[in-house]
């Protein structure tokens, strides 16, 4: 028998090590180092971490999505008892129900995407250690997945708008705008406050105080109508405010139009997420070893 060609005798293991790629994994060399190159390429993740967390949400619950709906209801019927029949709270000329229910829509998506992304390093911790992957996937996972209960809640809102007979106007063409602001909020305060509580576990028993305290500093209960004009610029440091106001007069058609106060508020929330992008990227070289 003739002997094997040399072309077809097996590889030697250094001939195979040289044919193999190498990935060197360094930490971010400075402030400026965002990964968009590597969030592009592992997008699939992205999709992963939002199907999972949509899943372990309503996993063995009794009503399913029908909480992202019951929410808001329940608490627009509490600011309408309060707040409207008995504080006789102005609501520039919309039914309490639409007024307060188009306020609820962002904040409840705010607040959920915050204290969301506020525990994903930690609940996260198990996989952080093993496997490298941007850790940005987190954070922006739990806002991506509150756009779910978002598109739920909004039906209910669809059907106040119908039975009320509040006809939408041409700022609705805005609304797309405002939602993106919303997202850049949650994102932004998300970031930062995912990146602290890796570090200092007590910063989860914060959260809930802060959103509270967020939640009476920002027009839900009331119209930033009521605060003078000459400080509703000032009031616009509140990012939410400008969320808020500019969902209430993008659906409705009523509400404070766009002006010096949401130019404001775009101006902080983006200035959150910018920092917050910074912040995070800039801990992410040791939340593997603290978390």
């Amino acid at each position: 028998m003739n002997s094997a060609p040399a072309s077809s005798v097996a590889a030697t293991p250094a001939t195979l090590e040289a044919h193999v790629p190498v990935l060197h994994i360094r930490p971010p060399s400075g402030w400026w180092a965002i990964p968009f190159e590597e969030l592009w390429t592992t997008r699939e993740l992205l999709y992963f971490f939002v199907w999972r967390d949509i899943k372990i949400r309503y996993k063995q619950t009794a009503i399913g999505a029908a909480w992202a709906v019951l929410q808001p209801l329940l608490a627009m019927i509490v600011f309408t008892l309060f707040f409207g029949r008995l504080a006789h709270i102005p609501s520039d000329g919309l039914p309490y129900a639409i007024f307060y229910y188009s306020a609820l829509l962002p904040w409840m998506y705010f607040a959920s995407s915050l204290q969301n992304a506020t525990s994903k390093i930690v609940e996260n911790q198990n996989v952080i250690t093993k496997v490298y992957f941007p850790r940005l996937m987190l954070p922006i996972s739990a806002v991506v997945a509150g756009l779910v209960d978002f598109a739920i809640s909004f039906g209910m809102f669809v059907v106040f708008m119908i039975y009320y007979a509040v006809r939408p106007t041409w700022a609705l063409l805005y609304f797309p705008l405002f939602l993106l602001l919303a997202l850049v909020t949650a994102l932004g305060a998300g970031l930062w406050l995912s990146a602290l509580n890796a570090i200092y576990r007590d910063v989860r028993y914060v959260v809930p105080f802060l959103i509270q305290f967020w939640l009476f500093a920002s027009p839900v209960a009331y119209s930033s109508s009521l605060v003078p004009a000459k400080w509703r610029w000032l009031y616009g440091f509140n990012p939410m405010a400008g969320v808020i106001e500019g969902f209430r007069w993008s659906l409705t058609g009523h509400g404070v139009a766009p002006g010096r106060m949401l130019l404001t508020s775009s101006l902080v929330a983006v200035a959150g997420l910018i920092s917050g992008l910074l912040y995070f990227q800039r801990m992410e070289t040791t939340i593997a070893d603290v978390v």
